[in-house]
Order: structure tokens, then C-alpha cells, then sequence
């Protein structure tokens, strides 16, 4: 059963110098793509590429300029008031910077409570009760409730987090780039965690990142962005392993290898990542592709199947031959 369906979304901003327009910002542009119930949905691409403005688009935090968002059926660019907020009780984000999300006036037992005592409306005793076995589910000591942000570590900030999004029992959780801020080591043990209560909760989540390397643990399926637009989907092992659009393709020779072959090609893009308020036209990544001839000037490539992925590229049964990484 598909939890979240994404169809067509659009989101431009406006960018404007005093009273005049200079265009707009393309930061996602006719995205489509379904997430199954109890599926880790991965979003993979470089910094800039669109991934972070989706999934907020998606839980509404930012209004898309265009397209539909259906979740367990409802479609939620229709949704409003009390509509809206009873549907996303059932959504919840965990962000990128732990620290960042937390309120500096609060402890950390206080800060996960507040859901539960304004949506859920339970008493303070109660709801106290309900965070202290959360905490105790994501690895944190009871004594952390009493803490402020600026107490804990990074890894017990993204932890607390986690807890909170939590709280209200949620079925889908986007999680942007929740490790990128933490130690190698502490990466490992909260994605360990996010796998554990995936199961034990039931959970579906939308996985953000640039981190190839990591999201090929964490994944069932993987879409990679570029400049906006979704230019390859399909299965994680197919994707990350058998990769068949040039941007994927120099995105998985970039992940650093615990053992480097002796010969191995790396695939070096040139130039700079176009602006996002001109896109190229025909394919966006056209202007650093080495396959790239005037046909992708001319006409956008549509995403299609080759193979066992779903790739926008006019040469995708040529390159899908060629080894790079």
C-alpha cells in the first residue's frame, strides 16, 4: 500500500531586488514518486539539489507553487485548518541540526512533552511518564529530561529529537539528513536506531542525504536529484550499484572505498552546478555530462525504464554499458 504519493510538485521562489522581479529560484520542479507503508524511501543528491525543500513540501511546512500530495489517501493540498493539522499529527520531520531544533528555554523532557500536552491533551504527569519511556526507547539516561540543549551532545540532541517526533505515534517520518552534523561513530548508532524503531513502530520514512554510502544501508528505495528534478529512482541496490545516469554514476565513483582497487576510473565533473534560477534547458545536467550532445539541449529527457531503474537521460542504453565505478 502506498503511504505517501507525490505527483507532478512544483516549488519556485520568487526572487526579487526592491520592487523587481529576477525570476525565480526552480528548487523542486515536476517531481513525482510514491512511498510504500513501512518502506524507507531514500533522497539522494548534492547540496543545493532540491532534497530538503521536498520533504518539507511534502509535510507542508512549505506550501508547493504547484502539483498534489496524497497521504493515507488524503490529498493534503486540499487540506485545511483542523483538517490539516489532524493529518499532520501522523507525519512528523526530524532536522539536520539537533540543536537547532530545540527550544534554548526548555529542558529536553519538556521540550518532547509539549506535543503531547497541546495535540494529545494529556496532563503534564502523564505526558512527562510517556517521554521518560521514549527516552529510555532511543538510548537516553532518565537524568537527560532535566537538561538543556546547550548541556547535551550532539548525538543526545538528535536523539532527544527523535523522541519528540515520536511522541504523537506518527506513521511517517522525513528525516533530513539527521546524521550529517555527528561523529562517525555516533552516525552508526543512530541509524541503527532509526532501522530498530522502524520495526518496532511500524514507521515509513523519507531518508535525506548526500551520503551515498549511508543511505544504501538505510534504504528500499532510492531517488537521486539533481538541480530540482528526480533524474534517477528505482530499487536502492540497483540504483547505488548498477547506477545508470552520468550524475549518479560520478556520485557513487565519489564515495571513498575501505579498500581503493589499484585503476580504478573516478569520474571528475567539470564546471560548477548551474544556477537554479536559469536551469539549462533541455537536460539540467547537461552542462557537465560527458555524454551530453545537442539533443539534450533541445529536448528534456523523461524519466523512463532502462533496466532495472528509471532514468531521465536520452543515452541511457549507451552509457548503461560503460563501466565508471
Amino acid at each position: 500500500m502506498n503511504l505517501v504519493r507525490v505527483e507532478r510538485l512544483t516549488k519556485y521562489f520568487p526572487v526579487r531586488t526592491g520592487l523587481f522581479s529576477k525570476g525565480s529560484v526552480h528548487a523542486v520542479d515536476d517531481v513525482s514518486f510514491v512511498i510504500k507503508e513501512g518502506e524507507t524511501f531514500g533522497l539522494a543528491g548534492e547540496s543545493g539539489s532540491g532534497k530538503s525543500t521536498l520533504g518539507r513540501c511534502i509535510l507542508r511546512l512549505i506550501e508547493p507553487t504547484s502539483g498534489q500530495l496524497w497521504f493515507d489517501g488524503k490529498d493534503l493540498t486540499t487540506l485545511r485548518g483542523e483538517d490539516l493539522r489532524e493529518a499532520r499529527l501522523h507525519m512528523q520531520i526530524v532536522f539536520q541540526n539537533p540543536m537547532g531544533s530545540l527550544n534554548p528555554r526548555m529542558n529536553a523532557g519538556m521540550s518532547t512533552a509539549e506535543p503531547l500536552l497541546v495535540h494529545a491533551g494529556l496532563p503534564r504527569p502523564e505526558a512527562l511518564d510517556r517521554v521518560r519511556k521514549l527516552f529510555l526507547r532511543v538510548g537516553l539516561h532518565e537524568e537527560v529530561m532535566e537538561k538543556f540543549p546547550h548541556e547535551l551532545s550532539g548525538g543526545q540532541c538528535q536523539r532527544v529529537a527523535i523522541a519528540r517526533a515520536l511522541a504523537l505515534e506518527p506513521k511517517f517520518l522525513v528525516l533530513d539528513e539527521p546524521t550529517s552534523s555527528l561523529d562517525v561513530s555516533v552516525q552508526a548508532q543512530i541509524v541503527n536506531l532509526l532501522k530498530d524503531l522502524q520495526h518496532d513502530f511500524g514507521l515509513t520514512y523519507l531518508f535525506i542525504t548526500h551520503d551515498l554510502s549511508l543511505i544504501s544501508y538505510i534504504a528500499d528505495t532510492v531517488a537521486v536529484m539533481y538541480l530540482g528534478k528526480i533524474v534517477e529512482m528505482g530499487a536502492a541496490l540497483d540504483v547505488l550499484d548498477r547506477g545508470i545516469h552520468p550524475y549518479t554514476k560520478a556520485l557513487r565513483s565519489a564515495v571513498p572505498e575501505t579498500r581503493p582497487r589499484e585503476g580504478k576510473r573516478r569520474m571528475v565533473l567539470p564546471g560548477e552546478v548551474p544556477s537554479s534560477i536559469q536551469p539549462p534547458s533541455g537536460c539540467r545536467f547537461r552542462t557537465r555530462c560527458p555524454w551530453a550532445e545537442d539533443r539534450c539541449a533541445a529536448e528534456e529527457p523523461m524519466l523512463r525504464e532502462v533496466q532495472k531503474t528509471t532514468v531521465a537521460c536520452h543515452f541511457a542504453e549507451t552509457i548503461a554499458g560503460e563501466v565508471i565505478a
